[in-house]
């Protein structure tokens, strides 16, 4: 399994307020729904189809204030992965945010993928972050 892990990104709130919402697929319906087709979501699974193919996740485990790992759910992603997303709070109104990526690649599509990854998970905390801190 190959490692990506993005830039670590702050957050100007506690860890207790980012967790509810990074650990519930649900509450991203109202940011995702009009981006993809066909999304459906629970507290701990989502399902949507992206660019003509299906994709399913869920969350496998949570610790409280601390990460979420998310995976695909039922062979409906062409590889072998998971998706952390990890939370350490600093302060009470500082808590840094780093995403990581484990994914099985073979060696053609390390090369032709693995720069994008970690350009696509850079983008995606940046953005977290971002979205965070108007809140």
């Amino acid at each position: 399994m190959q490692e990506y892990i993005s830039k670590q990104q702050q957050i100007h709130h506690s860890a207790a307020r980012i967790f509810p919402l990074i650990s519930n697929f649900s509450l991203l319906t109202p940011a995702v729904a009009d981006k993809v087709e066909e999304w459906q979501a629970t507290e701990d699974s989502c399902s949507f189809k992206f660019k003509g193919f299906t994709v399913a996740l869920r969350m496998v485990d949570k610790v409280e204030n601390k990460h979420v790992k998310i995976s695909g759910d039922g062979g409906s992603v062409p590889m072998d992965f998971s998706f952390w997303i990890q939370l350490h709070e600093v302060s009470e109104c500082d808590t840094r945010i780093r995403l990581v990526l484990h994914a099985e690649l073979n060696m053609m599509m390390r090369m032709m993928i693995g720069g994008k990854l970690q350009k696509g998970l850079d983008q995606a905390v940046e953005g977290l972050a971002m979205a965070f801190n108007r809140i």
